[in-house]
């Protein structure tokens, strides 16, 4: 057997070699050592290396204008003055920059109350949610029932089947509750001459999300179904071995190991249902959330600031696009916050397969 001090010899003295052929054949010219293919293939392999990073830049160029070029414009135009929209000497950059425009959308936004109202919300529909869906992910990972594949398919269907579909049913069963006690107690209204309607309540976003039904809970239900699936067997094994249930399993063993999808879980939550305006809007006629007010925001300007009077989108584009930059930058400064826990969670949340 060779020692090291010999093997770092023999390497060396390889090494050397090589580097003396590629020299001599550098020399005597490379195409005497190649067939024909050889050579045509290094051609073309050489002529391509010149020529993708070329059409690579232009390309990712591209893709980055087009996804940030609304984001460009929306800060263009929501710190430049009312009257600099129509000057036609101002592409990007305004003449002067002004502050106004948030105030004044802030005020038409009620934002301040809005932004509590959502977060309130969406903290609890979210939390309720992750719970709900992280159990029943759980069951579909780990235990053997009839009628699972059925289940499963119907969590696949609640990915496919729009919310618009959904939309009327729900509205109708939210309207006219059944039975009609049990909506006054959820409304915690025990006056039984009112109306035990859940339309314009938080239930109408609660009650989906605890059964596990709520805006995307098909996909949520997926993850967890993915991560705990990717979890060692002996995990629980060990469980049982200490005299743990399922649900001590559930809660002593598997809650810490799945912290990262937890949390995955909750920040896509959050900004769905940050997002949402179309169940919003079928649900909630008073109770106005952040993207409620962003969508009826031209119809409150033109009222508020303009006393009714007919104008155009164009007139009040300023003030729409500082709503736009409010509405996002609670859901950014979020991310900025925690951006590495995210991103660690979609590494291990195991969604890439069935």
């Amino acid at each position: 057997m060779a020692t090291k001090k010999e093997e770092k010899e023999f390497e060396k003295e390889r090494k050397a070699a090589i580097k003396a052929r590629y020299k001599r054949m550098k020399e005597e010219g490379i195409e005497n050592y190649l067939t024909p293919d050889q050579i045509r293939y290094n051609r073309n392999k050489r002529i391509i290396g010149m020529v993708w990073p070329f059409f690579r830049f232009l390309i990712l160029f591209g893709l980055c204008f087009i996804i940030l070029y609304p984001l460009i414009f929306m800060l263009s135009t929501a710190f430049r003055p009312n009257e600099q929209m129509n000057d036609p000497s101002i592409v990007w950059l305004p003449k002067s920059f002004t502050m106004d425009n948030i105030k004044q959308v802030w005020q038409v936004m009620d934002f301040s109350n809005t932004v509590l109202k959502t977060v309130r919300l969406n903290l609890i529909a979210s939390l309720l949610q992750v719970v709900t869906c992280s159990i029943t992910g759980y069951g579909f990972a780990r235990f053997k029932f009839k009628g699972r594949g059925l289940l499963f398919a119907l969590v696949i269907l609640m990915i496919l089947v729009p919310p618009q579909i959904t939309t009327i049913p729900l509205y109708l069963q939210y309207a006219y509750p059944k039975p009609e006690i049990l909506a006054r107690l959820l409304t915690l209204n025990f006056d039984f001459s009112k109306d035990p309607s859940l339309i314009d309540s938080g239930w109408t976003m609660y009650l989906p999300a605890m059964f596990a039904n709520g805006l995307r809970a098909g996909l949520f239900i997926f993850i967890f179904r993915q991560f705990f699936r990717g979890l060692p067997k002996e995990l629980e094994d060990a469980a049982y071995l200490d005299g743990y249930g399922p649900w001590q399993t559930y809660i002593k063993v598997m809650v810490p190991n799945a912290k990262t999808s937890f949390l995955t879980v909750f920040l896509f939550s959050i900004v769905w249902y940050w997002n949402d305006f179309y169940v919003s809007s079928s649900f909630f006629t008073n109770s106005g959330t952040v993207a409620l007010s962003l969508k009826n925001l031209d119809g409150t300007l033109v009222q508020q600031l303009f006393q009714g009077q007919s104008v155009s989108v164009r007139q009040i584009i300023v003030w729409l696009e500082a709503g736009c930059i409010l509405s996002i930058t609670p859901i950014l400064v979020m991310y900025i916050f925690l951006q590495r826990y995210f991103i660690e969670g979609i590494e291990r949340s195991g969604i890439t397969g069935m």
